[in-house]
């Protein structure tokens, strides 16, 4: 979409670096909200999936440059072809700063929360908008771009609450940039939302790993494949 909300054809983006932010999915330190009714370790096994189901996801689009920016060490859930870089100290909204902070333009971060991302959202087209902005259902965000990255655009933003989102995107319209609405996706972090993004991306390893875990989380396969790759952009 433009940023006046027009939908055209993106222009081809090897020139973006696509940042993922994520942590390592060790059991006790990742997805604590699906605690109960899963084990840490079921957590963790849904993270590692749907971590790895993002990074094959942005292995798919083009960019200039593939970084993981990593809260813990990589593991066997990471393919080749990107760059670590280890997050720096402090609030969500400071690490986040960091990540833009430490490339050059144009940069487009995503989360490791919404394995249903497919490649088409990713090709964002810098000569329409400033800025793209993911927002996430829950009143966060899951995605922002910016075609010259400015760390005091995201730091002082207030995390992980419901006018996350609102609180950013109107950041990025008071510095007076042209912004661009990405589509709005679901974050896993309840067991809720891990059926309901189960549900969207069937044949995605999150959903394989869902599904083993119907008795703890529901029916998770319950709505059969219709088209994991399927374009949502």
């Amino acid at each position: 979409m433009t940023a006046s909300g027009r939908r055209r054809g993106p222009v081809p983006g090897p020139g973006t670096t696509l940042l993922v932010m994520a942590k390592e999915p060790v059991p006790g330190r990742v997805k604590t909200r699906l605690v109960p009714p899963c084990t840490p370790r079921q957590a963790a096994a849904l993270a590692e999936a749907a971590l790895a189901d993002t990074l094959h996801t942005v292995l798919a689009a083009p960019a200039r440059r593939r970084v993981l920016v990593l809260d813990g060490e990589p593991g066997p859930w990471l393919p080749p072809g990107f760059d670590i870089m280890p997050q720096c100290g402090g609030g969500l909204d400071e690490r986040l700063a960091g990540a833009f902070a430490a490339v050059p333009g144009p940069a487009l971060l995503i989360g490791m929360d919404t394995p249903q991302l497919t490649p088409g959202l990713l090709a964002v087209d810098w000569e329409v908008a400033d800025a793209w902005f993911g927002p996430a259902a829950d009143g966060g965000f899951w995605g922002l771009g910016l075609r010259v990255p400015d760390a005091a655009l995201v730091r002082g933003v207030p995390m992980s609450t419901a006018d996350t989102g609102a609180v950013q995107r109107a950041r990025l319209h008071a510095a007076g940039l042209r912004v661009g609405e990405l589509p709005r996706l679901r974050d896993v972090d309840t067991a809720a939302d891990a059926v309901a993004v189960a549900r969207q991306a069937p044949l995605s390893r999150f959903a394989a790993r869902a599904r083993e875990l119907d008795p703890v989380l529901g029916p998770a396969s319950a709505a059969g494949p219709v088209g994991a790759a399927r374009e949502q952009a």
